[in-house]
């Protein structure tokens, strides 16, 4: 999820707070100053100094006052000017807790892609292999990386493999051009339009010919 689509309030700030304190090197004290002066925010007090802490802690202000001084210098904590008056601020440390959950986001979500892609691509080779009864070359599985690549589900290529097999062909090119129509009619349904270029891209189509050279290319041209 990027960043500016990632809405702030949507986990709470504790909770990511309390999961990532220790891989941020913040200490336990820290931790507790942190939340009060959250708390002491959301409760209206708008300039947060050791002393007011000091009421509401068993920390001596003198504890306190080292503890912020910490925050400070580790960028957690700030002092900024908003409409003319001295605020405290937290912003700086959600800033980098929530960057923190946005990359684990992207690396969950990079891992469930790779997962999911590894499985599908498992599933489809076989299947291929089956119905035109044998071996995929190495560039054929690559064509079949490419299609996943330009967002054909495995379904449609499936289904593409289907039909280039009803019309008794069995080459590449033929369940490429099947995929390629179906998206232009699918586009010009709902847009009016297409943008898939119908061209086969001749130079790997005749790499992929000399590949298989050993197998029947029954499509006319």
């Amino acid at each position: 999820m990027s960043a500016k689509y990632l809405n702030v309030d949507a986990i709470d700030f504790r909770y990511l707070l309390l999961d990532a304190y220790k891989k941020m090197d913040i200490s336990e004290q820290e931790v507790m100053v942190i939340l009060m002066i959250d708390h002491l925010l959301k409760d209206g007090n708008d300039f947060i100094t050791p002393d007011l802490l000091a009421l509401k802690m068993t920390l001596s202000t003198k504890e306190i006052d080292n503890v912020m001084a910490s925050l400070m210098k580790k960028e957690f904590l700030t002092y900024e000017t908003v409409d003319g008056k001295m605020v405290t601020s937290l912003n700086p440390l959600k800033t980098k807790l929530y960057k923190q959950l946005q990359v684990a986001m992207e690396k969950d979500r990079a891992n469930l892609h790779s997962a999911e892609r590894s499985a599908i691509l498992n599933r489809l080779y076989p299947y291929f292999e089956k119905r035109l009864n044998r071996t995929l070359s190495p560039l054929e599985n690559d064509a079949i990386i490419g299609w996943l690549d330009d967002a054909y589900s495995e379904e449609d290529i499936r289904n593409a493999l289907e039909d280039a097999l009803a019309q008794r062909k069995r080459s590449f090119k033929s369940i490429d051009k099947l995929l390629r129509v179906a998206r232009s009619k699918a586009d010009i349904a709902q847009e009016g339009y297409t943008g898939v270029n119908g061209k086969w891209d001749k130079d790997i189509a005749h790499t992929i010919e000399i590949a298989r050279t050993k197998w029947i290319d029954d499509e006319e041209e």
